[in-house]
């Protein structure tokens, strides 16, 4: 059965508290090189062999994503 993954972030116009908390944190780790962070949701479905991207994105869009201020990608890996 094949495995769809469907990534979904908040759009970069919408200010990401979870994200500026966990950057804070890698500052007062002492780790350098990291300038932002974006956290998100990751979603993998197992799914039937003729179940297509367009079939993916309804999904994505309708039930997985806020598309007011998310977006999501999917990936076949």
């Amino acid at each position: 059965m094949p495995v769809v993954v469907v990534d979904v972030v908040l759009k970069p116009e919408i200010l990401d508290p979870q994200g500026q908390a966990i950057l804070g944190a890698v500052n007062r780790l002492g780790i350098a090189g990291v300038t932002s962070v974006r956290q998100g949701k990751h979603f993998e479905l197992d799914v039937a062999d003729d179940f297509d991207d367009e079939a993916v994105a309804t999904l994505a869009d309708s039930l997985l994503s806020n598309p007011v201020i998310e977006t999501f990608t999917i990936h076949r890996p």
